[in-house]
């Protein structure tokens, strides 16, 4: 294929899901919107999704400092939430409508390109999460939005959270392949990072909306890394699939 870049030595992508191969900011606001007009809340749900997401690495921190055992992104992202209604001044939600709108991050639609660019690469490759959320939301969220993953890697399998290395090295460990044979891919330079420091081969997805129109940060390729494309139907043609 014209264009494409061989990489014989790779066998496996695995994916950073949240932003990358799926809109979680539209999918949360959009969710948030309709429980807000049903309750009659006077909030912006962007703001309530953006507060939201700005909870999640701090959540975690205590289990990657070694302060806290593993806990589910479930069980973090409810906390959060609950400390969101009060934050906002809302009433707390009853148990099941909170538990519904939490699984919101389970319901996330992908990015236009990502179910047929991922489709096309796992012709070729093994394609498998590396994201931070628990298995559950993982599978729930692919079978809703058509993802093909082959296999859920990430932070449940390693009982830890990115960027901790071993998140990364349990990936490789049940792919039973070297890191080198695995390229993680993900919109997050501070991601690829931590990856390619434990060997890894690196593919930068552009995603200059997933915070909004005010984004500041991942807005550009930070290193040289292996791949640097629009979009998985990119990556794709890239990798000759």
């Amino acid at each position: 294929m014209a264009g494409s870049v061989p990489m014989p030595d790779v066998k496996a992508l695995v994916f950073d899901v949240f932003g990358t191969v799926v809109d979680w900011r539209n999918s949360v606001a959009r969710e948030v919107e309709a429980v807000s007009r049903a309750k009659g809340w006077a909030i912006d749900a962007y703001a309530f999704a953006d507060r939201w997401r700005a909870l999640y690495q701090p959540s975690m921190d205590p289990v990657r400092r070694g302060e806290k055992p593993y806990v589910r992104l479930d069980d973090l992202h409810r906390q959060s939430l609950v400390a969101l209604l009060a934050e906002f001044g809302l009433d707390p939600l009853p148990a099941d409508e909170l538990d519904h709108l939490n699984r919101v991050w389970h319901r996330l639609d992908p990015w236009p390109d990502c179910v047929p660019g991922l489709t096309r690469l796992k012709r070729r490759f093994i394609l498998a999460t590396m994201s931070n959320g628990n298995v559950a939301l993982m599978l729930n969220m692919a079978k809703r939005a058509g993802l093909p993953w082959d296999m859920i890697l990430g932070a449940e399998p390693a009982r830890n959270y990115k960027p901790v290395p071993s998140v990364y090295l349990t990936g490789a460990d049940w792919l039973d392949l070297k890191p080198s044979e695995i390229m993680m891919t993900a919109a997050h330079n501070g991601d690829l990072a931590a990856a390619r420091a434990l060997g890894f081969r690196t593919a930068f997805v552009l995603r200059p909306t997933e915070h909004g129109p005010g984004q500041a940060k991942d807005l550009k390729a930070e290193a040289d890394w292996d791949q640097v494309v629009n979009g998985m139907d990119e990556l794709a043609d890239r990798l000759g699939c």
